[in-house]
């Protein structure tokens, strides 16, 4: 796949932590309950880490107790690549960046009373958060 943000591997290692690097670009995990964005519970928008593409609103998260910030849909269904994921002994669906290509969490078809029934397990360190002005 083609991505609108082009970067080789050189430039992502001097752009992002070498934490971030093993999420984002070798689609590592972060460990649960460690993520600065877990309990993250004012209004705003997250973006890509890497490249500050929109990908969730506030709106969507909930506390999906899974040690991962969670969401129950993208910003919009163009936002965000999902790719079959075989790795580890499992069948999942991975979750990458459409602007960058870069790898944000998985998802997953156990989100109960979430409005579509999704869980977007995304890691912390994926994603940047930006709150809404206050009034």
């Amino acid at each position: 796949m083609s991505y609108a943000v082009d970067k080789n591997d050189d430039q992502w290692r001097a752009e992002l932590t070498p934490e971030q690097y093993a999420v984002l670009r070798e689609a590592g995990t972060e460990r649960p309950w460690t993520g600065e964005l877990l309990d993250e519970s004012r209004a705003g928008l997250y973006t890509c880490a890497a490249c500050n593409a929109e990908l969730f609103k506030s709106g969507t998260k909930f506390d999906s107790h899974c040690g991962w910030p969670s969401f129950y849909e993208s910003i919009r269904p163009e936002a965000v690549e999902l790719i079959e994921d075989n790795s580890h002994g499992m069948v999942r669906t991975e979750v990458r960046c459409a602007a960058c290509g870069s790898h944000l969490g998985h998802v997953f078809p156990d989100g109960f009373g979430t409005p579509t029934g999704d869980r977007y397990c995304m890691n912390s360190i994926s994603l940047n958060f930006t709150p809404e002005p206050s009034a």
